[in-house]
């Protein structure tokens, strides 16, 4: 069932990410389960709540990384051109 706001989260989302990975989690999760709502849409037939914890936990993979106990943002990389001889 999607999240109408981030209190609504599930504890182990909201006592352990920071506010904004809560919002990309909230987000894509909500998104998730509209996209993923046939089960032939999902994979190995797992559940609709099952999937759009997935995606929501991979897109906050994408963004913030585990240190220790504490989630923390990732750094940006900086681009390297590749030098042409």
């Amino acid at each position: 069932m999607p999240y109408p706001k981030i209190t609504s989260l599930p504890g182990g989302v909201r006592n352990v990410l920071p506010e904004h990975a809560q919002v990309i989690f909230r987000k894509t999760y909500n998104n998730a389960w509209k996209e993923y709502r046939l089960p032939e849409d999902r994979k190995y037939s797992a559940s609709r709540e099952e999937t759009a914890h997935k995606v929501a936990w991979g897109a906050v993979k994408q963004v913030y990384k585990k240190n220790g106990d504490q989630w923390v943002k990732k750094s940006k990389r900086k681009k390297v051109k590749k030098q042409e001889n």
